[in-house]
């Protein structure tokens, strides 16, 4: 029977989540992750688990709806979410809707970030002369609290109190708390990028820029009380910080098409990266499907295959069991294929190519491609808008009959996500990423429909390219590239911005 599992993240990676929870996490088979979950989590998922974030478009009642269709299909489901589930979760209508739909279901605590927050700062919530009540409350809605009764207690702790800091301390001064109260703000608690800022709270009423470096978007905690003071004296021990991982505090933006970037995530993730995705290729059918149903008709007249990407490779097996086929309709035909990725990709069918060239671009394969060629006929499937030329009219000129067949489409997407274009708009991403020359393309033309332009990606934003072909198309459209990968492939791409940014390390501190 299917089950759903409300599991409280806490603050950051393994070491913060309880026996039980981390043994769920590794059994489930359908994950919701909520946006502040740390993504070093991730890793404890079994590889086949489906996952679910939600976009900027879906809503709180989409995401429960997909627990329940997810728990009706007898999976093991998980809605993963920051701090503590019923510490300001939303927890109570999930459970109501569960309830109703007759899922079975289990909370699972976690470490607040009210509470372990200030630990990872050094500051004790309660002190047997500073502080004897303590009251946790979110910057959401202001106007509904009670401020005169806060007022009156020792120690306060709101969540999300970064962005409202400023109308929260003019609330407590005409409360009567004195404007020279010790108050901390600590983004990223618990984590590698932790900041930690102490002052008073005049301040914040005074609107003084106290926000951290760009690199560090995570929302902030608001401590105000005068154990903010202790906090010198309690810090040598603490539980240390995680050691930051090589793209700990950089967010990188990930524009592979929808679906088939979730293996570039881990690999950035695996890194300490956070993740944004804004697909910039939408794959699909091409226009019709007779060229290929044709070619595929007449494989028994075929010398070669040649197959350069991963989507062709898909494309191309699914046509052919379209038609009751599978890879022994290719006995007697070699492969050539392109990149370790798209080999990795037939192997799934149980074919391994003839040939592959060193350097993982079409155009080697000219170098590499066996004599004679004059008389070969060469199936070509590719994308129905077609790509650089060379590699074919090499091919043609050496007398080699090319057929190219449009096996899929890729088409730009009619619009950037929201989300993403807002944090392009305030400096939250640190690299741009592309796997393709589409997708700096599309990339731009979905930032023109957004009325943003080359601002979004001046320094100190890096420009990151899978390939020199990839890197070309960058300094084309964008004016320049500044990482490029020496192995053209993704986890290429990612060692070429690790090396980048351990070349010149910014380690985050906790003041």
């Amino acid at each position: 029977m299917g089950k759903v599992y409300l599991v409280g993240a806490g603050l950051g990676g393994r070491e913060g989540l309880t026996v039980r929870a981390l043994q769920v996490l590794r059994q489930a088979e359908a994950v919701w992750i909520d946006e502040l979950v740390d993504e070093r989590l991730l890793v404890e998922l079994p590889g086949q688990a489906q996952l679910w974030r939600r976009s900027g478009e879906s809503s709180v009642q989409e995401g429960v709806l997909w627990l329940i269709q997810r728990c009706h299909e007898d999976k093991q489901v998980v809605h993963l979410k920051s701090g503590d589930p019923l510490i300001f979760g939303r927890t109570r209508e999930e459970v109501e809707a569960l309830t109703k739909a007759g899922c079975p279901f289990e909370i699972l605590p976690g470490l607040s970030s009210a509470l372990a927050g200030p630990l990872w700062a050094g500051i004790p919530l309660t002190d047997q002369h500073l502080s004897r009540t303590v009251a946790v409350l979110t910057a959401h809605e202001l106007e509904a609290l009670p401020w005169s009764a806060l007022a009156q207690l020792d120690t306060l702790v709101i969540l999300m109190g970064s962005r409202q800091r400023q109308a929260i301390a003019a609330q407590l001064v005409d409360a009567g708390i004195p404007t020279q109260r010790p108050v901390a703000l600590i983004w990223g608690a618990g984590q590698a990028e932790q900041q930690v800022w102490v002052g008073e709270l005049g301040e914040l009423l005074q609107g003084k820029e106290l926000s951290p470096s760009r690199k560090n978007p995570l929302p902030a905690l608001l401590v105000i009380g005068e154990v903010v003071k202790l906090r010198q004296l309690v810090l040598p021990g603490i539980p240390p910080l995680p050691e930051p991982a090589p793209l700990a505090g950089k967010t990188v933006l990930v524009t592979r098409s929808e679906g088939q970037s979730e293996a570039f995530r881990q690999l950035l993730q695996a890194q300490g990266a956070r993740i944004l995705e804004m697909p910039t290729l939408v794959i699909q059918p091409p226009d019709s499907w007779d060229p290929l149903d044709r070619a595929i008709a007449s494989l028994a007249q075929v010398d070669w295959l040649l197959l350069t990407s991963a989507n062709a490779v898909s494309h191309f097996f699914a046509r052919l069991h379209h038609h009751k086929q599978d890879s022994r309709a290719l006995r007697g035909l070699k492969v050539a294929v392109v990149g370790s990725k798209t080999a990795a990709t037939l192997a799934q069918y149980g074919i391994h190519p003839d040939l592959v060239p060193p350097e993982f671009v079409a155009d080697a394969l000219l170098e590499v491609w066996p004599q004679p060629v004059a008389g070969q006929r060469i199936l070509f499937p590719r994308v129905q808008s077609g790509g650089r030329d060379v590699l074919v009219q090499g091919l043609r000129q050496r007398g080699a009959e090319v057929e190219e067949v449009a096996a899929y489409e890729s088409t730009c997407p009619p619009a950037a996500d929201a989300q993403v274009v807002a944090a392009l708009k305030t400096g939250q991403v640190d690299i741009l990423s592309f796997a393709s020359s589409k997708t700096v393309q599309h990339f731009a033309r979905l930032l023109q429909q957004a009325g943003l332009g080359p601002e979004v990606w001046d320094p100190p934003v890096q420009i990151a390219a899978i390939g020199p072909k990839t890197a070309e198309t960058c300094v084309a459209v964008l004016g320049r590239v500044d990482i490029e990968a020496k192995e053209y492939t993704l986890e290429g791409l990612v060692e070429a911005m690790v090396s980048t940014f351990q070349s010149r390390p910014e380690p985050p501190t906790r003041r």
